[in-house]
């Protein structure tokens, strides 16, 4: 079968090269994709909006099976785009994607269900939301409404900084029409967990845990960015965590979309918070997080076509989804010097052929491109996630930033403390 990917990042990369395992497929096309990307797959210049020439694209090519993996064109209504054209495409409908798209609409959901999250107030309005802040307790979290890169989220720890964020968000429109609504919520204390799920619109199955670092420097500090590196498995997520979560958070999550008529087919990540009264929803994305797919899904045993045409299928209950447990993974981002802010980019990499046939090694590309000379260069603020695997979450560590080594570019950039914690947990 033919295959087509939509996007072009570290996660895009992941999903590419998993699915290049699958004996099912014969042939991978990306849209736009990457450097690394070409390695398994034919990249396409088309961009990830653009869906009347990813369609197009589709019936010439004739393709069995799309897969969406970035957000945008899930919120804006690819899958319903494809489907309508009678094309087969993997990942939630636009009226399903606002479980991600408005981050209002999921506290609400979540508030009309009993699932646990924050306790919360959304605004329209600036001055009604500056009001509100001199009533609030500190430390307070400002989030704007829609979609911002991972990065429209403000922890606020005094009134001052609490009304300037608001300014931030609504006035300065820092992340455009996202901040068009906020949202306050308070500030819950514990370890954040992420849990990636696949989702039929009535099944659920979970993936195995994972642990993300979101700030941009060592010891979480920091401007919050799109992850610099996680780990697989959480020693944090424990069998009675993982057990009240499917209780309390997961099904509910699948059976309330379903009863607002906006049925989710495709992956739920959910966002926790392990906090001293149990765990709490952060946030829901619609779709592999990343860098959150570079360690979990090379621990996915399944054949990964086959959960993909399960989930569209609604047959994911017949589907036994295994993961590596004698393995741990672990994924060092490494960035360009200034990211999440301003960083150059176009510097050429050195040591990409380390890595082929290392067993247990992986790099992820998410940000490189071709330069004139066939060279590839840097092309982004996350260039690449170096991954790799090991007998204990400690070993996995240790090999993964022994691969960063292995790889060069000018304003390499990495935080070094990636699964730090890992130790603490022992």
């Amino acid at each position: 079968m033919k295959v087509l990917i939509v996007g072009s990042g570290g996660r895009e990369h992941a999903i590419a090269w998993k699915t290049a395992q699958s004996k099912k497929v014969d042939k991978i096309y990306c849209a736009p994709g990457n450097a690394g990307i070409s390695e398994v797959a034919e990249c396409v210049p088309i961009g990830a909006m653009e869906f009347d020439k990813l369609a197009a694209f589709a019936r010439e090519k004739e393709i069995d099976l799309t897969v969406i993996g970035m957000d945008d064109p899930l919120v804006g209504g690819i899958v319903d785009k494809f489907e309508a054209e009678g094309l087969r495409v993997f990942g939630p409908r636009k009226n399903a994607a606002i479980l991600e798209g408005s981050k209002a609409f999921s506290k609400n959901l979540m508030k009309k269900y009993g699932i646990p999250t924050a306790a919360y107030e959304t605004f329209r309005d600036p001055d009604e939301a500056v009001r509100y802040l001199k009533t609030a307790k500190y430390p307070i979290v400002l989030k704007a409404d829609g979609l911002a890169l991972g990065k429209g989220v403000l922890i606020c720890k005094t009134y001052e900084e609490a009304k300037e964020g608001v300014r931030t968000l609504m006035l300065d429109k820092k992340f455009g029409s996202a901040g068009d609504e906020i949202v306050i919520e308070e500030f819950m204390t514990g370890r954040e967990v992420s849990v990636l799920s696949f989702v039929d619109g009535n099944t659920i199955k979970i993936m195995s845990s994972a642990q993300d670092h979101k700030r941009a420097k060592d010891n979480d500090e920091g401007l919050n960015t799109g992850g610099m590196g996680n780990f697989s498995p959480s020693p944090f997520y424990t069998p009675e965590i993982d057990a009240f979560c499917k209780k309390h958070i997961y099904q509910p999550t699948v059976d309330a979309m379903k009863t607002e008529g906006r049925p989710f087919k495709g992956v739920i990540f959910f966002g926790l918070m392990l906090t001293a009264d149990g765990p709490k929803v952060l946030e829901y994305n619609a779709r592999f997080g990343d860098p959150e797919a570079q360690v979990v899904l090379p621990r996915l045993e399944n054949d990964i076509v086959d959960v993909f045409e399960a989930c569209i299928d609604g047959t994911l209950d017949q589907i036994d989804l295994k993961f590596d447990n004698d393995r741990a993974t672990v994924c060092v981002i490494l960035a360009s010097d200034g990211y999440p802010l301003e960083y150059k980019k176009g510097f050429p990499i050195e040591g990409l052929e380390n890595f082929r046939d290392k067993d247990g090694y992986y790099v992820f590309h998410s940000g490189t491109k071709f330069d004139e000379n066939g060279r590839i260069v840097t092309n982004g603020g996350r260039v690449l996630g170096v991954t790799a695997n090991g007998a204990t979450l400690k070993e996995a560590r240790e090999n993964a930033y022994r691969a960063t080594e292995w790889v060069s570019f000018e304003n390499k950039y990495m935080r070094h403390d990636i699964g730090k914690s890992i130790d603490e947990a022992r």
